[in-house]
């Protein structure tokens, strides 16, 4: 964990103008990893700079994987092939990104090496049983402190297809799954108990991998081959989030955020933000390398309380930060459940958030999957983010509301 920062955050005056948000971090991993494993050079531009997916270029080039960086937010990769990676002397260290170590347990899986992956003391805390456990029913042998990371991977060139029906609803535990489906002889098939988003089904296909997939479903054969493509990374949906629920907040504000990505299977915020009332419109929606993309106009408007629809949750898991904070600025009560998941993330973000909220007013109950929070008056306080970006960001917005310096 790094150093502790310090910041301020206070009541300002009306959000304007227009703004593209950094790189979609999903799409930014997946796009190195297919990257590294196809025959010929692939360019991806709008690349995410940030500590997570610089991790995963790293351990990609310990792995053999020649990666330039030309310019800020773009990547060049010469990809070495489905079977080009070599092992590395050293462990693999991830940091603090839970979607490139689970992303690579599958992807090593089906290595002629073993390989180890690490990562910081935050990450070490992380459950990674829910995406061993599938990948041991393709043959995958991997070993882990009770469940959590490192991950000692075994290298075995005999994975076999398999039909996997998932005990929860993660992208990053069926991608996982399909990764590993690229090395395994037969025909490997993921089935989830809801609809999650669909970043590595989409790019496999533009990378010429045969797939099919629907909602809740995907199918690959594997060992055929990957052919190199360039990538441009739309703007990431999670960062635009904040700007989405600040401009709703502040009073007199209205954002154009250009170029957002608008993953069908990521977008619960906006249907949620949607039904509290919020003003939020998709302009110009296009596609953009098999994703969709568009610009967002945001204008503020008083939002309501409403309880939560279970089916938006696994669509918006990431975001649930910043909802908590557009429902502390409600009018009622928004009830949140469902989202058990949030409590171990970067950091237990029910607790985080609830207890973050409290100190700046607002009434907060949590529950064991969620938390019933009452909308009212932000005051000034101090909170603690304990290390988790997503909430750090969340209060930052809370402060452009509250009636003292916060």
């Amino acid at each position: 964990m790094s150093a502790r920062l310090d910041w301020i955050s206070q009541t300002g005056g009306p959000l304007r103008g227009a703004l593209r948000v950094p790189g979609d971090k999903s799409i930014s991993h997946r796009a190195l990893m297919l990257a590294a494993l196809a025959q010929g050079q692939s360019r991806v531009s709008g690349f995410l700079e940030g500590e997570d997916t610089r991790a995963t270029a790293r351990i990609l080039q310990q792995l053999g994987v020649r990666i330039a960086a030309p310019s800020a937010g773009e990547r060049v990769i010469e990809g070495v092939g489905l079977h080009g990676l070599r092992p590395s002397a050293r462990p693999l260290d991830c940091g603090n990104a839970g979607t490139g170590m689970r992303l690579l347990a599958g992807l090593l899986a089906g290595q002629g090496f073993d390989s180890t992956l690490i990562g910081d003391a935050s990450l070490a805390q992380r459950p990674m049983r829910r995406v061993i456990e599938p990948l041991t029913t393709l043959g995958a042998r991997i070993d882990s402190s009770d469940g959590r990371p490192p991950l000692r991977i075994h290298g075995n060139t005999g994975l076999h297809g398999h039909a996997v029906t998932t005990a929860i609803a993660s992208a990053q535990v069926k991608s996982a799954i399909l990764l590993a489906g690229l090395y395994a002889g037969g025909v490997t098939r993921v089935d989830e108990p809801r609809p999650t988003r669909d970043y590595t089904e989409r790019m496999l296909q533009a990378f010429g991998w045969p797939i099919e997939f629907g909602p809740g479903w995907a199918s690959l054969p594997g060992r055929q081959s990957l052919r190199a493509c360039d990538v441009q990374v739309p703007g990431d949906f999670s960062s635009a989030a904040f700007f989405i629920v600040a401009a709703t907040l502040v009073p007199g504000s209205e954002l154009l955020l250009q170029e957002v990505g608008l993953n069908p299977r990521r977008i619960g915020l906006i249907e949620v933000l949607r039904a509290m009332g919020a003003d939020i419109r998709i302009e110009a929606p296009r596609q953009q390398d098999g994703e969709p993309i568009a610009d967002l106009r945001v204008r503020h408007v008083d939002l309501r309380g409403i309880e939560v629809p279970l089916a938006h949750v696994a669509d918006m898991i990431d975001e649930f930060p910043i909802l908590f904070v557009a429902a502390a600025c409600a009018a009622g009560v928004t009830r949140v459940h469902g989202a058990a998941e949030l409590r171990v993330k970067e950091s237990d973000r029910i607790a985080v958030m609830a207890s973050g909220l409290r100190a700046l007013g607002i009434d907060v109950r949590e529950t064991p999957d969620g938390a019933l929070i009452h909308g009212g008056g932000l005051r000034g306080g101090a909170v603690d983010s304990r290390g988790d970006h997503r909430c750090a960001m969340s209060f930052a917005v809370a402060g452009l509301r509250a009636k003292v310096r916060a």
